[in-house]
């Protein structure tokens, strides 16, 4: 039998008004439980908690080390007062040409998300993905809750934890290895120049040993579970005398073939895509520092190439592996600004430059954060509604 009847005429019908409430509770209740059970089943990783005593730390180490690459900076390039005289000079089709591949950065950030978790849609993957950013960059000693983000995240948008699990390592693994490519790319870049020196070729070359080495360690873990297990075996020697010195234990070869498990399908179908989509994300931010280099120029040239300006931005990226500051916060700061004055930008320049390219990278991004994590949080209390029957 079928009901029947406008929503006015049963909500004034109480028998009727009853049923409908019984069936939303009903629904309500079903949702809930789907949720939970999907919950239950996060692996440990969800329930990491921030360590107010890190953070803390993390936080004055952030802010001294941000406070001597300015220091430096304003003792080799002059002070900052000039830079901001030379950022206040750009032209109004500069800071659109800003705000456009700021936007653009923001878009092109979730793709790899995507391809690292097939059918996620791009709504809950911008969601989650710019949500996890916000949190691991912006928070001292934040990347394990930006982890468990991440897992609560997927299953309040019904992604199962193994599929969580996958793209989460995924992405993480062609994260690094962009880290260690870009140093590679940023070398062969300034070749064709000449402005090259000894210590951007050593980041070059270390950047290459590391990047074969994952790679192959990598293949070797997919190539076939026989391979993967001699690299457990291996890695297990290895982690031995660390792991007995520091009284844990740990089984390296189940993890790595734990970890096999839930990749090996999606990498096999999708390293093409994954390449690609993480190679975007890394132009963006690139794309932005170019914009940045010409906005503060006034669109003058200064002797400073394309090809310059990313060899500068690909080389400094190896300053994000100092694990003193959110991202690399500072660090890539200082390096990506003594190699953009070694190839002749002047110096007032160079810090207007380095500034707004971080201003720009940044902001945009945490504010969108910001507001993704809040419109996620009242989506959830909105969907734990529960309407009980009278």
């Amino acid at each position: 039998m079928t009901e029947s009847g406008t929503p006015e005429e049963r909500a004034a019908d109480p028998a009727s008004a009853a049923a409908d409430n019984k069936a939303q509770a009903a629904s309500a209740t079903t949702r809930d439980a789907a949720t939970a059970e999907a919950t239950n089943a996060l692996p440990a990783a969800a329930g990491a908690k921030l360590d107010k005593k890190k953070t803390i730390i993390g936080g004055i180490v952030t802010l001294v080390v941000l406070g001597l690459v300015f220091w430096g900076l304003s003792k080799r390039f002059g002070s900052f007062s000039e830079a901001w005289a030379t950022i206040k000079e750009m032209s109004p089709l500069s800071i659109a040409a800003l705000a456009l591949v700021a936007i653009v950065n923001i878009v092109v950030y979730v793709f790899p998300y995507m391809v690292a978790i097939p059918g996620l849609k791009y709504k809950p993957a911008f969601m989650v993905r710019q949500t996890s950013w916000a949190i691991g960059a912006l928070i001292p000693a934040g990347g394990a809750v930006a982890v468990a983000v991440q897992y609560v995240m997927l299953a309040f948008y019904k992604v199962k934890p193994a599929a969580a699990t996958t793209g989460i390592a995924v992405t993480s693994v062609w994260s690094m290895f962009m880290t260690f490519l870009l140093p590679v790319l940023g070398v062969l870049a300034l070749i064709p120049s000449g402005q090259i020196q000894a210590s951007w070729i050593w980041l070059g070359v270390l950047g290459l040993a590391a990047l074969a080495a994952m790679i192959i360690v990598f293949w070797l873990i997919l190539r076939s579970e026989k391979s993967a297990l001699k690299v457990g075996a291996f890695g297990q020697k290895i982690a031995n005398p660390v792991l007995k010195k520091l009284h844990k234990q740990v089984d390296v070869t189940t993890s790595i073939m734990h970890f096999r498990e839930g990749i090996v399908d999606v990498v096999k179908a999708h390293w093409i895509s994954l390449t690609v989509t993480n190679l975007s994300v890394s132009l963006m931010q690139f794309m932005i520092l170019f914009v940045s280099v010409r906005a503060v120029s006034h669109g003058a040239v200064n002797g400073v190439t394309a090809l310059e300006i990313f060899g500068a931005f690909a080389i400094s990226r190896m300053g994000s592996l100092l694990p003193l500051t959110p991202g690399g916060l500072g660090t890539v700061f200082g390096l990506l600004a003594v190699m953009l004055g070694a190839f002749g930008l002047p110096d007032a320049d160079v810090v207007a430059a380095t500034v707004v390219w971080q201003v720009v990278s940044l902001l945009p991004q945490a504010i969108t954060g910001m507001a993704t994590f809040l419109g996620w949080r009242i989506s959830e209390a909105r969907s734990q509604r529960v309407v009980f029957p009278e």
